[in-house]
């Protein structure tokens, strides 16, 4: 079976109408419809959602197909009402005793209106406050079925799903981009049931046992006392955490690569964690891992490009993510297991498959493809969809259970307790981004926000009153879930863990010795900046310990940028077997969605731009027309941004059509990026845009003046650098060198690998 051939048909159909006859739209807009100048006065119905939006399915709280549209749930009065439907004449004026007197408290509709505005917040998440969600679809291929019975894995099921990507440390207000692992949460509504992949874009995690889950939460939140720093890890508690408790270095390890900081959640690789247990049609169980392979590859931005976005754009990677959705970019990913056998050891090649710590190298136990999901609509409504969805790792369907990883056990009891307090009690299932696509019969009853209208007298079994119903659905049943059979380890209850959890440095080293020397510059420079920000010195040095039992050139890099010795290190090192799939680096990727700037000079040659425009739509990629002022350009060429708006860390690539002169607002008083603005070339903020996209690596291509503009910015040529007379000429070659997503060549040989 050609698996890429199939997944290529699989997301060909899966998209097959949903894109419009119509030019994709540039996206960003706000509404469906063009705003008018003056207020609309005259009535009448609200408007529709945007082609890109979609909602939860209009089920019944008991998980019955309505058979309404999406959109009936959203509000379709003409007239503005109360709650109650009570149409409303003001609502802009409180009422009083006189035009100058006191409000009265008999005015229904303020108390009203201002008790439910009081009261619109809820808890935020403890953990994965900041996310953004997105619905999609499903399809299976097939190639589970030697393995695993669960129906949605079959050849050809479809099946609907919700994915809501997070950073974990920070509150809902924090940044995107910044240093952190991310949550890749996902439901699958099948027709056996709510399944939640609830897992994240590393595959190990920091500790090993559930009951610790608190203390490295604790360690990477802001300090108790000032509530600072916000959605970072680079401060005293989380590296005095993770330097005495060295079961975290692995995990550490990753945060402190480029997997810490992606380039868009649609290039993110995702991980189940931990280890599942799985059975087939015939009985026979086997253990897997679940990934997610991203169809555009794995990318991530420069450390200093976060720190930019988090200025300019701190929702970056949440209007990535809505943008490339409303372009028709669907993001797309492969499922995958890794396959092990179901022994009782429930060991792999040496490594043991219950230590979340530990993760198996897919040169040892491959990926095996065994469906795609696609994200084909936004939310309509953040708050009902991305805020209130409900994830549960003890969500399973049949063919799916999970083990004695004691960190997935404790997670079992966290999820549903969490629920509570969030969502207000315990029928949080009913909320419409949680309902079931299958119809629900749990004899579960009241309780805050009950939403379903139960029938019947007799909500316990045995009943007689209402003919026995529900009735247990016996092994005949299709659909029924049974936690699969395993033989419980026998022994005194103990608090302790097995042997093969105390090896805490070999994995870390064989990611490190698994880098590129880029990569690993990369990582270098993470962990002397994370730890230059602890104030405790012998934070340093312990850490630094902890690096030297790693690899000895890591330690001595990060040592001589903290200007600390260098420790040698406590335990013997092995050199393990490089895992080259653990690089991001190498490998070429499509270029679906990403983001090309385009420099123009309104007043030199545009003939090319809007061919080349049109060539970048039909590409699959979101041209912005970059401009000295707004409006149009030429012959009616939109300009999406100004000098003044525009910055590096907004594009994929850079296309420089033109040399603009300094525009008129190239004031250093106005517009700090103009620099001294002495320049009477090209203006100094296109200057830096040049200068920066050539740093962090980026592709760069320029026809006709705007070659005069690369020599201006002192980046006329090298790796990455296209020149030429034609546009179409030079995009082609752009897109060619594109492919590998930065030049990291560019830049010669590296300090790390030399």
């Amino acid at each position: 079976m050609d698996l890429k051939q199939l997944a290529k048909e699989t997301f060909d159909r899966i998209v097959n109408g949903l894109a419009s006859a119509d030019e994709p739209p540039i996206p960003g807009a706000p509404g469906p419809e063009p705003v008018s100048l003056d207020e609309p006065t005259e009535p009448r119905e609200p408007l529709p959602p945007k082609r890109d939006q979609s909602a939860p399915a209009t089920r019944t709280a008991t998980g019955v197909e309505t058979g309404a549209p999406v959109s009936a749930r959203a509000q379709k009065e003409t007239y503005l009402t109360t709650s109650s439907g009570v149409r409303l004449r003001d609502t802009d004026h409180s009422l009083k005793a006189g035009e100058r007197g006191p409000t009265l408290l008999q005015d229904h509709h303020l108390r009203e209106k201002i008790t439910h505005f009081d009261h619109e917040r809820i808890p935020e998440r403890v953990v994965h406050a900041r996310g953004a969600g997105a619905h999609g679809v499903f399809v299976g291929y097939g190639t589970a079925d030697p393995v695993c019975r669960a129906a949605f894995l079959r050849e050809g099921a479809e099946t609907p799903t919700f994915v809501r990507f997070s950073t974990v440390l920070g509150s809902r207000g924090s940044a995107d981009t910044v240093r952190d692992t991310r949550g890749f949460a996902t439901k699958f509504y099948t027709d056996d049931g709510n399944f939640d992949l609830v897992g994240n874009n590393i595959p190990v995690f920091f500790i090993q046992d559930g009951i610790k889950f608190p203390d490295v939460i604790h360690a990477g939140k802001p300090h108790p006392d000032r509530e600072i720093p916000q959605a970072q890890s680079a401060h005293d508690t989380f590296w005095d955490f993770v330097s005495l408790h060295t079961e975290a270095q692995h995990h550490t390890m990753w945060n402190m690569s480029d997997r810490g900081i992606p380039r868009s959640y649609r290039m993110m690789e995702g991980f189940g964690v931990h280890t599942f247990r799985v059975e087939n049609a015939a009985g026979e169980t086997s253990l897997v891992k679940f990934h997610w392979k991203p169809q555009l590859g794995v990318h991530s931005v420069t450390w200093e490009e976060a720190q930019l976005i988090s200025g300019v754009d701190p929702d970056f990677h949440r209007r990535d993510l809505y943008d490339a959705i409303e372009a028709g970019a669907y993001p797309a990913w492969e499922l995958g297991l890794q396959v092990f056998p179901d022994n009782p050891e429930q060991m792999f090649e040496g490594i043991d498959l219950l230590d979340p710590t530990k993760m198996v190298p897919e040169e040892l136990a491959p990926v095996q493809p065994v469906g795609l999901m696609v994200l084909t609509a936004n939310p309509t409504n953040f708050f009902a969809e991305v805020e209130q969805i409900a994830f549960h790792v003890g969500h399973l369907v049949p063919g799916i259970d999970a083990t004695d990883d004691p960190l997935v056990q404790a997670r079992l009891f966290s999820y549903v307790d969490t629920q509570l307090t969030r969502l207000g009690g315990p029928n949080f299932n009913q909320l419409p981004v949680n309902r079931p696509h299958t119809e629900v019969n749990d004899m579960l009853r009241d309780g805050f926000h009950q939403h379903a209208v139960h029938a019947g007298v007799a909500p316990y079994r045995p009943n007689s009153l209402d003919g026995g119903c529900p009735f247990h659905a016996g092994a005949d049943v299709d659909g029924s879930f049974e936690h699969l059979a395993v033989r419980v380890a026998e022994g005194t209850k103990v608090r302790a863990q097995p042997a093969s959890y105390d090896d805490h440095f070999s994995q870390a080293r064989l990611f490190w010795l698994s880098m590129s020397g880029v990569e690993q510059e990369h990582i270098v420079r993470a962990y002397t900046f994370e730890l230059g920000k602890c104030y405790e010195q012998v934070i340093k040095e312990r850490q630094l310990q902890c690096l030297a039992n790693i690899d000895p050139v890591l330690c001595e890099e990060v040592a001589t940028g903290l200007g600390l010795p260098v420790p040698a290190p406590t335990i013997a090192l092995v050199d393990p077997e490089p895992s080259p799939a653990l690089s991001q680096v190498g490998e070429a990727w499509p270029p679906d969605g990403r983001t090309v700037g385009i420099v123009v000079d309104p007043d030199g040659d545009l003939s090319d731009v809007e061919d080349v425009r049109t060539a970048v739509l039909a590409a699959g990629m979101v041209p912005l027309v970059i401009a000295p002022h707004g409006g149009t350009v030429g012959e009616g060429i939109t300009v999406q941004r100004t000098f003044a708006t525009a910055r590096s860390v907004e594009f994929d690539v850079l296309l420089v059509a033109g040399c603009p002169v300094p525009a008129p607002d190239a004031l250093p008083l106005r517009d700090a990026k103009a620099g001294a603005a002495d320049a009477t070339e090209l203006d100094p903020r296109v200057v830096l845009l040049i200068e920066e996209c050539f740093r962090h690596a980026k592709v760069i291509g320029a026809w006709d003046d705007g070659g005069a503009a690369l020599d201006a910015a002192g980046c006329s040529g090298g790796l990455g650098i296209v020149r030429g007379d034609d546009g179409a000429a030079v995009l082609a070659q752009v897109q060619e060198e594109m492919a590998l997503h930065r030049v990291w060549d560019r830049f010669g040989g590296d300090p790390v690998s030399s």
